[in-house]
C-alpha cells in the first residue's frame, strides 16, 4: 500500500494565531520572524500549500497588532498594521522603554 498525500486543509484563525505567537515566543525578545516561517510550520514544505496561508497570516498579524499582542515591522521599525506594503516581519511588541 502506498501513502497517498493528504489534501491540504486550511487551518482556522485560532491555529494561525497560536502558530504566530509560538514562533515569535520561540525566537525571543528583540528578534523577528518571517510570516512564511509560520506558513511552513502550518502547511509543510509544499510551496503551493504554504503560499495559500500568507494572506490569512497577514490578516491575523494585523488583528494581533491591533490588540497590542504583536508588532509588524519593516526595515526594523514598527509600522501601522493598516498601512504597510511589501516585505514585513513579525515580533513581540516592544516595551514602552524601547
Amino acid at each position: 500500500m502506498t501513502d497517498v498525500p493528504r489534501p491540504f486543509s486550511q487551518p482556522d484563525n485560532l491555529a494561525i494565531t497560536e502558530a504566530i505567537e509560538a514562533a515569535v515566543a520561540a525566537r525571543g525578545d528583540g528578534k523577528t520572524i518571517c510570516p512564511s516561517e509560520v506558513a511552513r510550520a502550518l502547511a509543510g514544505s509544499n510551496e503551493k500549500d504554504w503560499r495559500r496561508l500568507m494572506k490569512p497570516i497577514r490578516a491575523e498579524a494585523v488583528r494581533l497588532a491591533d490588540a497590542g499582542r504583536l508588532d509588524i515591522r519593516r526595515k526594523g521599525k514598527t509600522v501601522d498594521p493598516h498601512d504597510f506594503r511589501g516585505v514585513y516581519r513579525l515580533a513581540a511588541p516592544r516595551s514602552a522603554e524601547d
